[in-house]
């Protein structure tokens, strides 16, 4: 996404040979790197990430690359033989089952280092003493089921299992489709190894048809069939108190996806759509909280849509800063299995038109959506959307006019910001790459990556126009996951 810096700042080499050498060496602290962050996932659980980029099952020139990144948003060094220093000191501490960012963690060791004697086990002890000899934030895991195996639901299960590390947060126990034959099972096997945009699955995937199984990675999936959701028994298959979720998008409302909730087994809902109604949709990192987490007063959850989950995180950053007294979002959204591949009828308007072949104007719900998570957002925005000949990741433009003066350098920082502190830095990734296109947010975790190249500001600086790409697909996928982790109550601990 952004340009490779292999060396550190201010630290050039003076020869050929010189800046060879530094090369490998990197190279060779990366490679110890990765068995560090294999070592404390699969024995303590936990996950390693660098400003929310993830590490765990990444090559050493990934992790490198990653780390000339984070150089770029910080504007300070930062390299990986610190990285290795202070996870080697990590796997030596009694430290609980956590989520921590190896970026901060890097850029206060240069800083404050000398407070230490450079000793990193000392100076882990201090940054992570909430986190050391106590015990685990959940003491129990949750059991998933997945309603339907398309495209999001594919992502979900690849994402699940590289998410899984002992099993003790997630844990996919079924997937349900209309039909089970043997064929079938094979057929949607091969989609799941097999990625035209995401990629070949890497790990080990291999179905037993004779039982319906499905083995991911050391995972034991069943594969079910119904035509009803309440027609299994998932209790029958030692599934208790299932998180589900459905990612058919066949229905939405509450009363139909009430039907889930008469199955053994299933306690909650996630729906993978926007929920119509009174069903509550939530932008994780935005509005999260205000789930009720009692199950008996609420059960069935929406996580909005792609571009909501794109656009509102942006939104509320700028509505908290600046204000907005009103505004426009357009998103130049990649073509979907909903549409066409050739002229048909489609009951909706303009969709029935080839999706390879045009630019389709079609509704979007984000501007409603949005102020459903930000309710002072009421009255104040339209939406769009084009549909356009690319099979995935997404454009949203937002045109906002803002109560105070700024220019394009403020509004930027006030992105570079949260991108970096706060509650929205899952949410948002910051982007100095002039080159940016579409192809270069495939795979990227986060729910939008704000182009600060992009950004517009009018002459009389209370107009601004953003641009926020996103993965439709694996982006908002990751959204969904950490929201099923928030309603299932087992994250781990943080340190961002």
């Amino acid at each position: 996404m952004d340009n490779y810096v292999p060396i550190p700042i201010n630290d050039s080499p003076n020869s050929y040979q010189e800046a060879l050498k530094l090369w490998m060496d990197d190279v060779k602290a990366a490679n110890e790197f990765v068995g560090v962050i294999h070592k404390l996932w699969f024995d303590k659980t936990i996950e390693l990430i660098l400003y929310r980029r993830q590490l765990l099952d990444r090559s050493a020139t990934s992790i490198l690359h990653k780390h000339s990144y984070a150089q770029n948003i910080i504007k300070k060094p930062l390299v990986v033989q610190d990285s290795l220093l202070l996870a080697s000191a990590m796997l030596e501490l009694d430290v609980a089952p956590a989520r921590i960012d190896m970026g901060r963690l890097n850029s206060e060791w240069r800083e404050e280092r000398e407070n230490y004697n450079s000793d990193p086990k000392a100076f882990i002890a201090a940054k992570l003493a909430h986190i050391i000899s106590v015990k685990p934030r959940s003491d129990h895991y949750q059991d998933v089921i997945l309603y339907g195996f398309g495209r999001i639901g594919r992502i979900l299960a690849r994402e699940m299992v590289n998410q899984a590390g002992n099993g003790s947060q997630l844990r996919l126990r079924a997937i349900v489709t209309r039909t089970n034959n043997p064929e079938d099972i094979r057929k949607r096997a091969s989609l799941f190894r097999k990625d035209s945009v995401h990629g070949p699955f890497e790990g080990i995937a291999i179905e037993d048809v004779d039982n319906k199984l499905f083995y991911i990675n050391g995972h034991m999936v069943h594969m079910l069939a119904a035509s009803n959701p309440e027609d299994i028994d998932y209790e029958a298959y030692g599934i208790k108190n299932a998180l589900l979720i459905d990612n058919t998008g066949v229905v939405r409302d509450r009363a139909s996806l009430s039907h889930h909730l008469n199955a053994k087994g299933v306690s909650r809902i996630l729906l993978t759509a926007p929920g119509k109604g009174d069903i509550p949709n939530i932008v994780y990192g935005v509005n999260q909280d205000t789930c009720n987490l009692n199950a008996d007063e609420e059960q069935i959850f929406s996580a909005a849509s792609c571009t909501t989950n794109a656009v509102v995180p942006v939104i509320a950053v700028i509505e908290r800063e600046l204000e907005i007294v009103r505004g426009h979002i357009e998103t130049i959204h990649s073509y979907t299995n909903d549409q066409n591949l050739l002229d048909n009828y489609h009951k909706k308007t303009r969709r029935g038109r080839s999706a390879p072949l045009n630019m389709v104007i079609t509704e979007t719900g984000a501007a409603t959506a949005a102020v459903k998570a930000i309710p002072s957002l009421r009255g104040k925005l339209t939406a769009n959307s084009v549909r356009v000949p690319t099979p995935n990741v997404s454009l949203a433009i937002l045109s906002l006019n803002i109560s105070r003066d700024i220019d394009k350098q403020g509004v930027n920082e006030i992105m570079r910001q949260a991108s970096l502190k706060g509650t929205l830095i899952e949410q948002i990734r910051y982007s100095t790459a002039s080159e940016l296109v579409s192809t270069d947010v495939i795979g990227d975790s986060c729910a939008c990556v704000f182009d600060s190249a992009a950004t517009l500001v009018s002459d009389d600086k209370r107009n601004i126009v953003l641009y926020v790409w996103y993965d439709n697909e694996f982006g908002y996928s990751s959204q969904v996951l950490r929201l099923a982790k928030h309603l299932g109550q087992v994250k781990s601990y943080r340190y961002y």
